[in-house]
């Protein structure tokens, strides 16, 4: 987290600024309209102060035309080639594609330790036999590992989504006050671009088009959104009814001022809650997209806000879920014993297949399920022993053939080959 608070911090932004207006600079010159000499000097002098561009600002009320200022006193003469034909937004939102260009590398390394801790996790777990739910309610078993796989493809697409999102945002704009280079060759756009590594934007305003960073947002967003997803699921399995899994705790932790038996997973609700905060962001952006005609100044306010936050937000969801998932306490024998709480009801289905493929037509059947499954949770008898005792069930079915119903084994027999088709065999 460190790496991703620098990419964001002043002295990183005036620093691209100044690399932004470099990179001009020597784009003028190959088109012969700065001296080498000349370059030499800038590049050789140029530089900024934090303290002195703040003391500007205070005066001009411009934070570009402060930090220009400061770069001129240190360059001299030879600063009016500085910022020639540009515009504020040129080297604002260039150097902003720059910064978000770092923040997503920065994400998408995140994401390739947390695909990697995923995949771990799910062959450790390939075969561990849980409950599944349905409406918060017991439905068929399946496998700890077959969760991990499924969490482990959504994040694999979030990070294609982010890849993308950092193609999109991976783009420069050097072409004056409302786009038209009126004041610039458009070569000065393509060999500044080159050498930021930005593709030139093909067209402009006064800015870069804000459906760019609303895209990247958004990704964020659904990067926020399946991080969410995933820690809403271990706090739902943390529940004392449930106790199938547990968010790591410390040695030293304390869960309650007042219950001293307490564990919580307050990571997990942590992340919950800050997945608002940068939905809450990329609504913003959406909105940031309709501009007064070439431009206003009404999304730069909020970009000042909600991008540092979003971008810092995820890659500390990121590490914080690696984290959980990593040292994530799982409970083989409280799964097993949840699996039993629900009487065989699990097998409902499979029962109902079995009768059906006797001849049975599928509405007798399930009336035959159903009638021995309500009693089941009524008297909390097992379903197996009420359908043994069943004897419309018996005409279609022996007690072999119902023991047979009732093999759990049945509900992993595919497993192997779901995980060989996610490459995870």
């Amino acid at each position: 987290m460190p790496k991703m608070r620098e990419i964001w911090s002043e002295e990183h932004k005036f620093r691209t600024w100044l690399q932004v207006e470099l990179a001009a600079c020597e784009a003028w010159a190959k088109l012969g309209k700065i001296t080498q000499t000349s370059l030499k000097k800038i590049k050789s002098k140029a530089n900024f102060s934090i303290e002195r561009i703040d003391e500007i600002e205070k005066t001009v009320d411009h934070d570009v035309i402060a930090f220009l200022t400061s770069v001129a006193e240190k360059v001299g003469p030879d600063s009016r080639f500085i910022h020639l034909g540009l515009t504020s937004s040129d080297v604002v939102d260039t150097s902003l594609s720059l910064v978000l260009r770092d923040a997503a590398d920065l994400i998408i390394q995140d994401i390739n330790d947390f695909i990697r801790i995923l995949k771990n996790k799910a062959r450790q777990h390939k075969m561990t036999v849980m409950m599944g739910r349905s409406h918060g309610v017991h439905a068929e078993p399946l496998t700890l590992g077959l969760k991990f796989a499924l969490w482990l493809k959504e994040m694999e697409r979030n990070k294609t989504r982010m890849l993308a999102a950092r193609s999109v945002i991976n783009v420069g704009k050097f072409s004056g006050a409302v786009g038209t280079y009126s004041n610039l060759d458009p070569k000065v756009e393509d060999f500044a671009c080159k050498s930021l590594g930005l593709t030139p934007a093909p067209i402009s305003t006064q800015i870069i088009q804000r459906d760019r960073h609303a895209e990247y947002m958004s990704t964020l967003a659904i990067v926020a959104a399946t991080l969410e997803k995933i820690a809403l699921e271990v706090r739902g399995l943390q529940k004392t009814e449930i106790g199938e899994v547990e968010e790591p705790f410390k040695k030293g932790q304390k869960g309650s001022s007042a219950m001293p038996h307490k564990k919580n997973p307050i990571v997990c609700e942590r992340i919950c809650g800050l997945a608002r905060i940068v939905r809450a962001n990329a609504t913003v952006s959406l909105e940031n997209v309709a501009l007064w005609h070439e431009r206003d100044i009404s999304h730069s306010s909020t970009e000042r806000i909600t991008m540092p936050d979003s971008t810092i937000l995820i890659d500390y969801m990121l590490q914080k879920m690696s984290w959980v998932l990593d040292n994530l306490v799982v409970y083989p024998e409280r799964m097993k014993q949840n699996i039993d709480k629900s009487q065989g009801l699990v097998f409902s289905q499979r029962l109902l297949l079995a009768l059906t493929e006797k001849g049975i037509s599928r509405e007798n059947a399930y009336q035959i399920v159903q009638t021995a499954a309500m009693k089941a949770r009524a008297t909390g008898k097992h379903l197996r022993n009420l359908v043994c005792e069943d004897k419309e069930a018996l005409k279609y079915l022996t007690v072999k053939e119902i023991n047979d119903v009732f093999n759990i084994n049945y509900y992993l027999r595919n497993v192997e080959a779901i995980f060989k088709r996610l490459g995870l065999a």
